[in-house]
């Protein structure tokens, strides 16, 4: 298991390119199962989390080749060999339980584990199976299974209205509609760019998808998709995370095949903190003089507000903040596991249920901290920057999941942070 050393070192100057959004290629490859004709993704992003997906994939009968270093993958499921997707295999990724809805509208059944063996409403699965259900399907949970069928013919066009907002949902109910027999309308849909970028890759495919983007998507169902080539969109995650940088340690950042429209909400908090952000054709420059910044309340929201996955970023931020920031965490429980950690490095940060009271100081030390999640891990990367002495990052398996050699693209504008054996 590796460890992430960082000492805080000055501004940091350069260009950072962005890969592949993880999320997107995640839901992209299960895509795959829907066509007997290859799909080829480009700009795909090197992540563990990517190769989980592809070994299940593999298991249900399709090939999974990377080619270009890694870059590009060919996926080809001429044949669906297995109609279940295993809890050994499931439970690494929760993005696995997006295999029911392709594998249900093309094979009329499916058996897929629950993602990591939880209860339904705690996992909020419960708003994918109601969908499947809408357009027909019967389900059963045994032993911790899904175990799905189509109704004989194929599943058949609905309407579907999620009483909130799930991205997951939204897109299993869009690839199983693809191949349902009549017309399927999703109401309060998922507007993310993953979500957008998945209809697109569908339409490539020959669906017939209207409305992506929109919180009303709606889909003809077509006889059969056939194969196409696709480029997965720049990473907003990533490309937020290495915005904060900067703001953090000072300097000028271009981060290459940043769009601000990708992180729009997020670009508006990190201005109000004093941190100046300008677009060109082909990337985000971030601008900070190095002076504190100023407090900022934060609310996380579906898109477009604010993402879930920026807020222990932004966090790593605002402790160094000159004054008192509120952050609101509305979209996922016990999302504030970064907290104590910054607090060992001399945060000063007040946890009230959903809320976290971030109170900025002048300055912070490095520790021994340990790493709870993807976003947390990199939380404390980004507070390392800046603080004082060194700050060791253990357990980054979780760092690995989602950033690509995050160390080469923070050492290349100056950060002094390198890998090394726990």
């Amino acid at each position: 298991m590796d460890k992430i050393v960082v000492t805080g070192n000055g501004p940091l100057n350069g260009q950072i390119p962005i890969s592949g959004a993880k999320n997107t290629c995640l839901k992209l490859m299960t895509a795959a199962l829907l066509s007997d004709e290859p799909l080829t993704l480009t700009n795909v992003p090197r992540l563990s989390d990517i190769k989980t997906l592809g070994a299940l994939l593999e298991s249900l009968g399709c090939e999974v080749a990377l080619l270009n270093g890694g870059n590009v993958m060919a996926l080809s499921a001429g044949t669906i060999t297995s109609r279940k997707a295993e809890y050994d295999m499931v439970r690494k990724l929760r993005a696995s339980f997006n295999v029911l809805g392709p594998i249900l509208t093309r094979e009329g059944e499916a058996t897929v584990s629950l993602p990591g063996g939880c209860a339904i409403g705690a996992r909020k699965v419960d708003l994918h199976l109601m969908a499947l259900e809408k357009l027909g399907a019967t389900l059963t949970l045994e032993e911790g299974y899904v175990h799905a069928k189509a109704p004989e013919g194929g599943l058949i066009g609905a309407v579907i209205e999620f009483p909130f907002v799930t991205v997951g949902g939204t897109e299993n109910a869009i690839t199983a509609a693809t191949l349902a027999n009549g017309t399927t309308v999703i109401k309060n849909a998922a507007r993310e760019p993953d979500t957008v970028d998945l209809c697109k890759c569908l339409s490539a495919m020959g669906a017939k998808i209207d409305g992506a983007g929109t919180s009303t998507i709606t889909i003809e169902g077509v006889d059969r998709l056939h194969g196409a080539t696709h480029e997965v969109i720049a990473d907003r995650i990533e490309l937020g995370t290495f915005m904060i940088a900067p703001a953090i340690a000072g300097g000028e950042v271009e981060l290459l095949g940043g769009r601000r429209d990708l992180v729009e909400a997020f670009c508006g908090k990190l201005e109000a903190t004093g941190v100046q952000i300008e677009e060109t054709d082909k990337s985000l420059v971030v601008r900070h003089d190095g002076s504190r910044l100023k407090p900022v309340d934060v609310e996380t929201e579906p898109f477009p507000g604010f993402p879930t996955d920026l807020q222990a970023q932004m966090m790593a931020a605002l402790c160094f903040a000159d004054g008192v920031s509120v952050l609101h965490e509305t979209i996922f429980e016990n999302r504030f596991m970064h907290a104590p950690e910054l607090i060992r490095m001399g945060a000063q940060v007040d946890v009230q249920g959903g809320h976290a009271t971030v109170t900025g100081v002048e300055a912070m030390k490095g520790a021994q901290v340990m790493a709870t999640d993807l976003r947390a891990s990199v939380s404390l990367i980004l507070a390392g920057l800046k603080a004082e002495g060194e700050t060791v990052v253990g357990r980054v398996y979780h760092l690995d999941r989602g950033y690509e050699r995050i160390e080469e693209k923070l050492g290349a504008v100056g950060a002094k942070i390198e890998r090394m054996p726990e």
